[in-house]
């Protein structure tokens, strides 16, 4: 046959593949690969046949050419035919013999046949070493060896910062801290022209502040005139309103407590792209805070129809019985998910939650130090530790598992509001006006209601100090928040009370016994308040006719 007309059955195996029709680039592939035993097109071949998901005969293929040991690509297609048959040793096999440190940088050992490190340049391909490094991740966290798929996940992207799968493998399974997805951001070289992608990864691995971040980042980027042209600050400015990025700011929202405006934002993306999976778990996570039962059960019901076989489907079904206090059947839900994909850390949250609802700690516990385990760089699953210690009053337990969720997240104010509740029931009430006042540093200037209960902690603590005159002025702020809570107007009347401010007190009892009329404390403090200040009314009154007497 002549070069022609194998170059055009090469064509039509190539246009096969693009129309999807994988048993004709199979069948004009095998033909091919037949007539010239050219190792590109038994590559080809094997290509087709992975595509067309008959993994098993690709394998024979690919292993039965000597090749396999020679070219990089073949190696990494026969371990990615490996990957499909979930043959995880064998695959770790075929990659060859490498080692990575703690820093992601590849030690070859006497393999020498893969190179790790050699970028690929000026075509702007995804290095093959890259590739190599992310399967391998890939085959550690399958034999459940998170240390080292951690490692060779953080080796692909420092060996090609653009294979973004590898960093989204560190973020969403909560493989890094912070401060680790910091320095291994700032770690990456990026070459001039991906100056955009620096930027979109700072968003995406910033837990927190991503709001200040985005808007900080492209701005930047905008003001380097004379590096960056027109053209670039244009796709720059189209980018800021991407559904990713706008992803990334309503789970900022959703960290403060906006949870109002969290759901508002994924609303309006999920209209724009329904299928969005990211912005759909901050969308669930934000309605049942809100609880917003409906949204969730109609959200439920489509992911379940349309991914029923992701975790995420069944979370959503286990969010909405939550929401509805049915919480046997939340954990059945939560269960599933966490059985469809182990690595779905809201899962194991949720799943713990449902039996901390219950008050079934020891249950809660043991899901909450799993999720721990599997998520070394989500700092819940410690947090929540720490509140069911609380819960029982373990104070210091308590104490030494919320400094852990502080030292993999320091910029969570949840995690300094409960350190200030410990600090605040073990007495020590300077400590806990601290950690108080370090909250509210930490969250938006306009406060929501999610953040009213700190700030009457913050007032209490204080009165407990004596400081009586910024006690009420928290209060009063606690006031401005929310005017439906029976702690703020019973902890500002008692502290009235304790200044002397007999009718000031009376006025606050009043409103704390009209929101609760059978509350013990308010009513005997009223008692009190009342005889109060009957003794000092008759007191200045003898005082005044003294004093008249006197002047007289």
């Amino acid at each position: 046959m002549r070069e022609e007309e194998i170059e055009k059955l090469r064509g039509v195996v190539g246009d096969c593949v693009s129309k999807h029709l994988y048993s004709s680039a199979i069948f004009f592939a095998d033909k091919v690969a037949a007539i010239t035993s050219d190792p590109a097109d038994i590559y080809m071949q094997a290509q087709a046949l992975f595509l067309g998901r008959h993994y098993r005969r690709a394998f024979h293929l690919l292993n039965a050419s000597h090749v396999v040991l020679r070219d990089l690509r073949f190696r990494y297609l026969a371990a990615k035919c490996l990957e499909e048959l979930k043959e995880w040793d064998q695959c770790l096999l075929m990659l060859g013999d490498a080692k990575v440190d703690e820093h992601g940088n590849v030690h070859d050992t006497k393999d020498s046949n893969v190179v790790y490190l050699d970028k690929d340049g000026e075509d702007r391909e995804i290095n093959i070493s890259s590739a190599i490094c992310f399967l391998r991740g890939k085959a550690y966290e399958a034999l459940e060896n998170r240390s080292q798929a951690r490692q060779w996940y953080k080796a692909a992207i420092k060996a090609d910062p653009l294979c973004y799968e590898a960093l989204e493998r560190l973020i969403e399974n909560h493989m890094l801290t912070c401060e680790e997805e910091t320095t291994l951001l700032s770690s990456l070289q990026f070459s001039a022209e991906d100056g955009w992608i620096s930027s979109f990864y700072s968003c995406l691995v910033k837990k927190y502040d991503k709001e200040n971040v985005v808007e900080a980042k492209f701005s930047e980027l905008e003001q380097e005139g004379c590096n960056v042209k027109p053209s670039e600050k244009s796709l720059m400015r189209t980018l800021k309103n991407n559904t990713d990025l706008l992803a990334c700011k309503a789970e900022y929202y959703h960290q403060c407590g906006e949870y109002q405006k969290c759901f508002e934002l994924t609303s309006i993306l999920l209209e724009n792209d329904p299928f969005h999976l990211k912005c759909t778990l901050v969308h669930l996570a934000a309605a049942m805070e809100l609880g917003h039962s409906n949204e969730l059960y109609l959200m439920a019901c489509n992911l379940v129809k349309d991914y029923p076989q992701k975790a995420l489907s069944w979370f959503a079904v286990g969010c909405y019985y939550y929401c509805i206090k049915k919480y046997d059947q939340s954990r059945r839900y939560f269960s599933k998910a966490s059985n469809l994909d182990g690595t779905f850390p809201p899962a194991w949250i949720g799943f713990g939650n449902a039996y901390a609802a219950q008050e079934e700690g020891d249950q809660a516990m043991s899901a909450y130090r799993t999720a721990a385990r599997l998520f070394p760089g989500c700092h819940l699953p410690t947090l929540y530790i720490g509140m069911e210690y609380m819960r029982t009053h373990s104070f210091k337990l308590a104490e030494q598992f919320l400094m852990q969720a502080k030292a993999i997240c320091s910029a969570d104010p949840l995690v300094y509001n409960e350190l200030g509740v410990v600090a605040y029931h073990m007495k020590e009430y300077k400590k806990a006006v601290w950690w108080f006042e370090k909250t509210l540093a930490l969250v938006p200037s306009s406060l929501s209601e999610m953040w009213e209960s700190t700030v009457v902690n913050l007032a209490h603590a204080l009165r407990k100090l004596k400081r009586y005159r910024e006690a009420i002025t928290y209060y009063e702020k606690a006031l401005a928040i929310s005017t439906r809570s029976l702690s703020t107007y019973a902890g500002l009347a008692y502290t009235y009370h304790l200044e002397d401010h007999f009718t000031a007190a009376i006025t606050y009892y009043h409103k704390a016994l009209w929101l609760k009329p059978d509350d013990q404390f308010c009513t005997e403090m009223l008692t009190l308040a009342l005889a109060d200040e009957c003794r000092f009314g008759v007191r200045t009154e003898i005082d005044s006719h003294s004093s008249d007497e006197i002047f007289i």
